[in-house]
């Protein structure tokens, strides 16, 4: 079994001792919390958000910009720190955004919507995140 945070567990068993319950929907089974309601969705604090899975960072916090989509939005992230894999569940398709260290899901990233310079939204769950303040 993974003993410290930032090992990433090998059996499913072992995530779900690491990670709540709404941890483990999200991170594990590809879930979405609910828009708004998310620790992060209006956080302004300095740091780096990493993977509540396993700790590997993934976006400082000077990439998050206000989208007004209910969830935390980054432009951009570390590099080589996420995964994207494409999403026809739904009846849609879409780009998942994954992390690269533990395959653990965050949340989608869309392109082309000129929200910003970068002209990229990584659409996050709180609940796949941490931050660690500067």
């Amino acid at each position: 079994m993974a003993t410290d945070k930032t090992t990433p567990p090998t059996t499913e068993e072992e995530w779900r001792v690491r990670l709540s319950p709404e941890e483990f929907r999200v991170l594990r089974e590809g879930a979405t919390e609910p828009a708004w309601r998310g620790e992060y969705v209006d956080t302004k604090t300095e740091g780096t958000y990493a993977c509540r899975g396993c700790g590997a960072e993934l976006y400082p916090s000077d990439t998050k910009f206000d989208s007004h989509c209910g969830w935390p939005s980054f432009d951009d992230a570390i590099p080589g720190a996420i995964r994207e894999i494409e999403d026809r569940s739904h009846g849609m398709v879409r780009t998942e955004i994954r992390c690269a260290r533990c395959d653990g899901h965050l949340g989608h990233v869309f392109k082309g919507e000129m929200m910003t310079e970068k002209n990229t939204r990584h659409c996050v769950n709180s609940l796949s995140i941490r931050l660690d303040p500067k």
